[in-house]
């Protein structure tokens, strides 16, 4: 989609730009700064509420008048600075994204002020989480490179506030300082590939850059490196292996924290990419880097999440995987389904940590349910036979055929093997009436999917390019790890299981030799607090010498 560049009345301008702001006066009004929680949790729901309200009206005014969201962005400046041009940008993922940024943060906010009754520094954790939500919002919105930075950097900093909330905790501070230090090298990423695509394209400007990439076909040698670095820089703001080890430990902080990093700020590298996919789509090392860690880490987070029977630690292993699962699209070229993903996750993992009292009681429960006989490995493999066939009969009932597009190849396999435990549980095992709605079920899911995949594909025009091996290596993955898990259920006790076990339960021991390295290159900080329990440092030994 070309930019269209549109000459916005004031209101329309303003309404965008109020946004960040609200969210900036509700961290920076009287209350907050005095300590004042009362007044600062008054400020802070009104300008959540104001916010969300100001998100719905832009994306109705986007609908009813002007350019659609089918049609293209809209730019329009904010003013010249020098050499530097500041612009914000309205199309359907900035829109998208803030809409969903303002409602999970109206949500936060209101869960956090009962939450938090009690605790001292209400007014920090207020201003911080503002703060944030401040620096989200902007980075989604802006039309400039050098400004996105701005708000990548900002926003990690107010997080980090948050994180050691609880700073009397050193479990916190470890994990929050791994987090600062993986951070860091993301701003130093991002930092040096806008400073390779602007010395190449002379422009600093989103549209123009996406412009400029378009012109120039084959990309150079600096734009290659630019791309490399917007990858490894999303790759560090997901977390993805072996830099994961601070998502899984940040359970420290208040769940509120949790759920907001887990259902947004994680997914800010997503975003990066897909509004930034025509500089990263015709690269062949920057797709097979986002294939490679992006698949990698979503097998072998699935596979540790199996071991794991703390609620949000799983939680937090399951959005390791799914990080992972969103970068292998985007390197795969699938972005309108990357941004389908980053919806429905950050919906669901808000949700999920928001009610994680409640999982732990249903989890107690299903715990005194009788467990079920182990599927056997025919069962389970005759489902990924089943789930095969609804899924490709779901594809054709949108006029989906994978040769129109080979890497909607690796998502189909992927489908159709998510759907076989829908298939292999408890309702077909039921049998008559239960397996038809079974397979009914899973019948809506495909179809929803492929239907969501058609209407974000209209709102996300980022060219792809399937690469055959990358699609293979996907499906190769994916196809071990349902092997695995299968195996693993049907003999839950068996060589394969007890082999597997110590090393998944550790996640590969990966994070511990990642502690080691960064405590030897910058030590934590502890809170001077002679009664606070001093942190444990993780033993880097092979599960045999654990004895």
């Amino acid at each position: 989609m070309e930019a269209i560049t549109a000459d916005l009345t004031a209101l329309r301008v303003a309404l965008l730009w109020s946004v960040p702001l609200l969210y900036a006066l509700a961290a920076a009004v009287p209350g907050p700064r005095t300590g004042n929680s009362d007044a600062a949790w008054r400020w802070a729901r009104r300008g959540a509420t104001l916010a969300l309200a100001a998100a719905l009206l832009s994306v109705v005014w986007l609908l009813a008048g002007g350019p659609g969201l089918a049609r293209g962005p809209i730019v329009f400046s904010l003013g010249q600075f020098g050499a530097l041009s500041l612009s914000l940008r309205s199309d359907a993922l900035a829109n998208i994204m803030l809409l969903l940024v303002t409602f999970i943060g109206w949500i936060i906010v209101g869960y956090s002020q009962p939450y938090l009754g009690g605790q001292r520094g209400q007014a920090r954790f207020i201003r911080s989480l503002m703060l944030t939500l401040a620096a989200v919002t902007l980075l989604v919105l802006t039309n400039n490179l050098l400004v996105l930075a701005v708000a990548w950097i900002g926003t990690s900093l107010a997080l980090h506030s948050l994180l050691t909330f609880f700073d009397q905790r050193p479990q916190a501070l470890i994990a929050a300082h791994k987090k600062f230090l993986a951070s860091r090298v993301a701003d130093l990423c991002i930092l040096s590939a806008i400073a390779l695509a602007a010395s190449q394209l002379g422009t600093l400007e989103i549209d123009r850059v996406i412009a400029a990439g378009r012109s120039h076909g084959e990309h150079s040698a600096v734009l290659h490196a630019a791309a490399v670095m917007f990858v490894l820089a999303a790759c560090l703001k997901c977390a993805q292996l072996p830099v994961h080890g601070w998502l899984i430990q940040v359970m420290e902080a208040p769940t509120p924290v949790s759920a907001l990093l887990h259902a947004g700020i994680v997914n800010l590298g997503g975003f990066l990419l897909i509004r930034l996919g025509t500089l990263v789509a015709d690269v062949p090392v920057a797709q097979a880097l986002l294939v490679g860690i992006g698949s990698i880490t979503a097998v072998v987070a699935a596979a540790t999440m199996m071991t794991r029977i703390s609620i949000k630690v799983a939680l937090a292993w399951s959005t390791c995987a799914q990080m992972g699962f969103m970068l292998m699209q985007c390197g795969l070229g699938l972005y309108d389904l990357a941004l389908l993903h980053i919806v429905a996750h950050s919906l669901y993992k808000a949700y999920a940590f928001l009610t994680a009292g409640t999982a732990v009681e249903q989890s107690r429960l299903h715990q005194m349910t009788p467990s079920a006989s182990p599927m056997s490995v025919q069962a389970w493999l005759a489902s990924a036979l089943v789930g095969a066939g609804i899924v490709a009969t779901a594809a054709l009932a949108w006029a989906i055929r994978p040769a129109d597009a080979p890497a909607l190849w690796a998502v189909t396999a992927i489908l159709a093997l998510a759907l076989a435990p829908l298939l292999a549980g408890p309702m077909v095992r039921a049998g008559g009436f239960w397996s038809v709605a079974g397979i009914a079920g899973a019948f809506a899911v495909a179809l929803a999917y492929f239907g969501l995949h058609l209407l974000f594909k209209r709102w996300v025009g980022v060219p792809s390019s399937a690469n055959m091996a990358l699609v293979a290596w996907v499906i190769g993955c994916f196809a071990a790890l349902f092997i695995v898990q299968g195996a693993v259920r049907a003999r839950p006790s068996g060589a394969l299981a007890r082999g597997l076990y110590p090393w998944l339960f550790a996640g590969l021991y990966l994070d511990e030799v990642f502690t080691r390295l960064t405590f030897r290159m910058w030590p934590a900080r502890m809170a001077a607090n002679p009664d606070a329990p001093q942190p444990i440092l993780p033993d880097v030994r092979a599960p045999g010498a654990l004895r």
